[in-house]
């Protein structure tokens, strides 16, 4: 295309900002007005497919339909029709300002504040673009789709979302054809088979942010369990580090779930963390985890024998012997004299029974936790039968997660009892367990590594209780 050709009778072309398949960006002067514009054309050629020009028109209708300081403003739309181009043509405000992949060109470098900085720009940007009715979703977030304006002050630029040319609104995809689009190492899962929705955008996002603090585009870092690996090479806080991670969960059920939500954890991850738990698994721990997208299971083997047990046992068979004896004395006795001492009988088979579960518990006992898509369940299994402790719960009930630290209590007697760590997993009003008294977890060490875990594969903070 030549400089100064005019389009539309209105626009003269200034210079080419970019070129794609049957597209083509460029900077224009609008004769009416003076001011500078972006000319965005579609043209038929032999790579030309319907697709593209439905694409096309949806960006001009939904650019038409928004408004905000920090998206380009729908200006025209035309078909042209010249010796040299026949096709279409979307006018819109132009922003002088480089985009991000630009500035990573350039070996700029981006702080965590940074970062932060524009992750809370974009984010504020996809809540008012999710938040309209119907919601409209960019599906192409990346570092050439994001402008960064010039450094003012302690700020780092105003920051622009441009690009709407795969947009997607929520009525237009129901019932619709779905065509893939989107960009490799920014598109989520359900991207790829054509099901996108808001947290669609939140991935890309992450994906972006994560190409900032790396330098490394996300296609090329290593991924395991389609999870991408940023932390070897990211030198960011274990609580930005966590919200990124959130941020690109492969499974939609396990991601951010909104432009808000996403918002208010980021700040709320700025807030230093303290008493921070272990990571890893601790060595020598037989405690079996496995998890994938779509399932965590915990399974925790039976202590095994300690020593304490040779006098627990020895202490319970006496106990018990002695309640034996004493009920067949009982029952000798005259009817219905024998029935009151019989009865009484009773409270101590209870304690004696107890004393034998708890061996048996110890030698055979195991506990499985498992957590899938829609439900929590809590098992435990002694000598080959399956004992629920609790009734499988949805999943989507899952409130909280509460750590017990290990701490000192008193017992009846005024004397201080060492009582173990504790992991309470609250779903609505019903509370699931590990650890604590009598638990089969050798160390806090185990425990604060489930609890890690399972922070992180439910997307949710820990609150740690204060003793």
């Amino acid at each position: 295309m030549i400089n100064q050709e005019i389009l539309g009778n209105r626009y003269e072309v200034r210079q080419q900002l970019g070129k794609k398949a049957g597209r083509r960006s460029l900077l224009a002067r609008d004769l009416a007005t003076g001011e500078l514009v972006v000319v965005k054309l579609l043209t038929f050629g032999s790579d030309f497919e319907w697709d593209d020009l439905k694409l096309f028109e949806r960006e001009a209708e939904t650019l038409k339909s928004l408004s905000h300081p920090h998206i380009p403003r729908y200006l025209d739309y035309f078909e042209v029709n010249s010796p040299t181009i026949k096709g279409f043509a979307l006018v819109q405000t132009y922003i002088p300002a480089q985009t991000l992949e630009q500035y990573l060109q350039t070996g700029r470098t981006f702080t965590e504040v940074e970062v932060k900085e524009i992750a809370t720009a974009l984010l504020e940007i996809l809540i008012y673009l999710h938040g309209l009715h119907p919601p409209v979703i960019h599906r192409d977030i990346k570092p050439s789709n994001i402008l960064l304006g010039e450094r003012s002050g302690n700020s780092i630029g105003q920051v622009y979302l441009i690009d709407f040319g795969s947009v997607q609104t929520v009525l237009a995809a129901e019932g619709a054809t779905r065509t893939v689009v989107g960009t490799y190492g920014y598109m989520p899962l359900e991207q790829f088979g054509g099901r996108t929705v808001a947290a669609s955008d939140l991935y890309s996002l992450g994906a972006t942010l994560i190409y900032l603090v790396t330098g490394t585009q996300p296609a090329d870092l290593p991924q395991k369990d389609f999870r991408i690996q940023f932390e070897q090479v990211a030198n960011l806080s274990p609580s930005f580090t966590h919200w990124l991670q959130w941020m690109t969960q492969p499974s939609l059920e396990q991601r951010l779930s909104s432009a808000a939500v996403a918002l208010k954890a980021l700040h709320e991850s700025q807030i230093p963390r303290t008493h921070a738990l272990t990571v890893g698994k601790p060595a020598g721990s037989k405690i079996q985890l496995t998890k994938n997208g779509d399932v965590l299971e915990v399974i925790i083997p039976p202590i095994g024998f300690q020593g304490s047990m040779v006098y627990t046992g020895l202490f319970a068979i006496a106990w018990n012997s002695f309640i034996l004896f004493w009920t067949i004395g009982a029952l000798a006795a005259p009817f219905p004299g024998n029935i009151p001492f019989a009865l009484f009988s009773l409270p101590f088979w209870g304690a004696g029974f107890s004393m034998v579960y708890g061996l048996l518990s110890g030698l055979f006992g195991s506990i499985r936790l498992r957590i899938d898509r829609q439900h929590i369940a809590f098992t435990y299994k002694l000598l080959g039968f399956k004992i629920s402790r609790h009734r499988p719960s949805a999943r989507e009930n899952i409130t909280k997660l509460v750590y017990i630290p290990q701490h000192l209590t008193k017992d009846s007697e005024g004397n201080d009892t060492l009582t173990p760590a504790q992991l309470d997993i609250w779903v609505g009003v019903q509370k699931y367990y590990l650890g604590g008294a009598g638990s089969s977890i050798k160390s806090e060490a185990e425990l604060e590594w489930l609890a890690d875990e399972l922070r992180y594969w439910l997307g949710m903070e820990i609150t740690r209780e204060k003793i």
